[in-house]
Order: C-alpha cells, then sequence, then structure tokens
C-alpha cells in the first residue's frame, strides 16, 4: 500500500511586495531597503491593521492606500515611500525553513503558492479541470501558449530554493518547461516505470541516455533539482507522482524488480507485467493544486496511475548547474518566446529570469558566449 504525505490548503501565508520591475521589497535590518530579485526571509511580510509587517525584523510598513491587490507605501521609516507595490501570494512557511527541510530530507513542498488566476491559466493551457473540455496542443510549446508559463517558471521562492540547494545561483533549466497530463487509466496502456531524474537518469532507457551519471553519486554536488509545478490537485488515486523519498542518499538507481522506466517504455510491457512497485516503500506527496514540489533529481519515483476521470496535469522543470549539458536545447523555444507578444507581459525580473534559465552560457575573459544550435542566439551575450 503506497503511503502519502498529504497537505492541506493554508489558512494563512505569507505575502511579497513586488515593484513594477518585478523585485520585491526586503530588508536585512529593518532601516534600509532594497529591492531584491529573488524570494528568501528578507522579502516576507505578514498582514497586519494598517499594513504589513516584516517578518524577519518585526518592521511595521504603513500602507497609505490599498486597491484590490495594490499597495501605496506610506511615508513613515523612509521604506520605498510614496512607491506602489502588488501584493503577490507568498509561502505559507518561511523559505529559510523550507530550505532546511529540503537539504534534511531531499523534497519539501510550497503548498498552494501559486494564485488562483495562475493555476487557471495553467488549466487553460494542460486542458484540464475547468477547461477539461478542449484538447491539449501537445505541438505548441507551453511556453507560447499563455505568459503564466514563464511567470511560474520564474517564480521566486522555489528557484531560490533551487540555487539554495545546488549550491549556486548559476542554474538553467534543462529542457524548456513541459506539461505532462495523465487521463484515466484504462487498465492496459503503457505506464512509466521507476526511474531518478535529469542528469542521472538511473533506471532509464538508453535512447534517454539511462545512467548517464554512474551510479554512486551520493556525495559531492548535487547535479539536479526536478521542480513539479500540480496544476491539478494531486492525490494518490488521481495519479500523484509516486516516490522513494530518502532515495537520493543512496547513490544508487532503483532496483530492477520495482519494475524500471528502461523496462516499462517497451511497448506492452504493462499488460505483459502489471504496473511497477506500488508497496509500503512507495509513497506520494499529495497536495492542493497550484503546489510546486522540489525534490532531489536522485530520488527514485515514477509517473502515478490516474484512476478518476478527471485528467492530472502538471507542469515540470529540470533544474541544473550551469555547467551540466542539458537534455535539450533550449534556445528554439527561447527564441520564440522573446520574439513572441507573450514575453512583454513579464516584468523585468522575470525576462531576466527566464533568459538566464533558457539561455546556456559560457562565460569568460572574452565575454558571455551562448551554446546554441540557433544562428540568430550566437551574437546574444
Amino acid at each position: 500500500m503506497v503511503r502519502s504525505h498529504r497537505f492541506e490548503r493554508p489558512q494563512r501565508r505569507y505575502a511579497l511586495l513586488r515593484a513594477a520591475d518585478g523585485n520585491y521589497l526586503g530588508t536585512l535590518d529593518g532601516r534600509s531597503f532594497d529591492r531584491l530579485g529573488h524570494a528568501d526571509d528578507k522579502s516576507i511580510w505578514e498582514r497586519v491593521d494598517g499594513g504589513f509587517r516584516h517578518v524577519l525584523t518585526g518592521f511595521d510598513l504603513g500602507v497609505e492606500s490599498a486597491a484590490t491587490g495594490v499597495v501605496r507605501v506610506a511615508g513613515t521609516g523612509g521604506a520605498g515611500a510614496g512607491d506602489t507595490f502588488t501584493v503577490e501570494r507568498g509561502p505559507a512557511t518561511l523559505p529559510s525553513q523550507c530550505l532546511s527541510d529540503f537539504r534534511a530530507n531531499g523534497w519539501v513542498c510550497l503548498t498552494a503558492i501559486l494564485d488562483a488566476g495562475t493555476v487557471e491559466a495553467l488549466e487553460r493551457v494542460a486542458c484540464t479541470g475547468r477547461w477539461s473540455e478542449h484538447t491539449f496542443d501537445e505541438h505548441t510549446p507551453p511556453l507560447l501558449q499563455d505568459p503564466a508559463v514563464a511567470r511560474v517558471a520564474a517564480e521566486p521562492v522555489s528557484l531560490w530554493l533551487a540555487r539554495q540547494y545546488l549550491q549556486t545561483d548559476a542554474v538553467r533549466f534543462a529542457h524548456a518547461p513541459s506539461i505532462k497530463v495523465l487521463a484515466r487509466d484504462d487498465g492496459r496502456r503503457d505506464v512509466q516505470g521507476w526511474h531518478s531524474d535529469f542528469p542521472y537518469l538511473w533506471g532509464s532507457p538508453a535512447w534517454l541516455g539511462g545512467d548517464r551519471v554512474p551510479a554512486g553519486h551520493a556525495g559531492g554536488p548535487v547535479l539536479g533539482v526536478q521542480r513539479n509545478v500540480c496544476i491539478s490537485p494531486f492525490t494518490e488515486i488521481g495519479g500523484a507522482t509516486c516516490f522513494r523519498l530518502g532515495s537520493h542518499a543512496l547513490g544508487v538507481g532503483p532496483p530492477r524488480d520495482w519494475g524500471i522506466d528502461a523496462d516499462y517504455a517497451q511497448p506492452g510491457y504493462r499488460a505483459a507485467h502489471g504496473l511497477p512497485y506500488s508497496g509500503p516503500q512507495a509513497e506520494v506527496i499529495e497536495a492542493p493544486a497550484g503546489s510546486i514540489i522540489l525534490y532531489d533529481a536522485r530520488t527514485w519515483h515514477r509517473a502515478g496511475v490516474n484512476r478518476t476521470e478527471p485528467r492530472r496535469a502538471a507542469m515540470l522543470q529540470a533544474i541544473t548547474p550551469m555547467f551540466i549539458l542539458p537534455f535539450k536545447d533550449t534556445s528554439g523555444p527561447y527564441r520564440a518566446f522573446v520574439d513572441s507578444p507573450l514575453a512583454v507581459q513579464l516584468t523585468a525580473r522575470e525576462r531576466r529570469e527566464i533568459d538566464e534559465l533558457l539561455v546556456h552560457r559560457i562565460v569568460g575573459p572574452l565575454g558571455s558566449h551562448p551554446i546554441a544550435t540557433l544562428e540568430a542566439l550566437r551574437g546574444k551575450t
């Protein structure tokens, strides 16, 4: 029987105050304030009567006026006096505590961190939930279907956590953001077997580059973090990702008798052998729509089996240090995105993040040189 870690929708959560350029109002000492391009404890606020209180320092930020989701900072305290900020949904737990949990366990869940409007936009792309009567467009990259995809790709708390866990600010996407949709299982269709994610790929078929990083990599630098965005609610019966949590620390891939992906990728294997291992060592993370699950890429896992009528959707991103060769060329989706009308709908911070995450570069004494198959990118620095 699969074990479940269930996260309920938080009753209270912190707030982020976003400036027009997309950076966040923050402070370390409660006296000098800055606009931060990331969201750690320094940029976390909680609502109080008359304004917002900085969680780290206890500084009270007065608000002169408040429209729907927008505040104008009062002149007291000299903290961005008169500036206007958009109030964004923040995490339910301080980023520092999330990072502590991530490092201790190899995974963390940011529960329902995305707002309802963003979740619906992702549902529209995935053709699930309120948009389930539509047909999912498998041929157009999600990045080109709605600006919400890029906004979620640049989500600041999960990116900060990934960078801290990987111990470098220079991280990249190993592939452009993708969306995976699971329809109701019919008892016969092929399913995914147990594997580890990019760049390790332990248990993956050879045509995917299986066992790309030699097994035994339990120590040393971490080479990958996977970020799964729950577009649909993740439940065990609805096909939530199945994990062997803690397996990242073992330094080996999943055992063959669990049913590895190299075997289950063969057409008809499921019909002949049944489902992969689903015993007591298997676990699922059940979380509301809009949650973001981060986990060490070495963790054994497989796609769940959806036993419900609604389709289950997730947005997937593999995050690696910049020195790892990407899984797929990201220059094409990046170039198409920046040339589309969607790019101008992002803030300056979001555009900067998308550029950083999708353009792989070598930086040296002669400047910054993109690694790309597109000639149009070769002159970009």
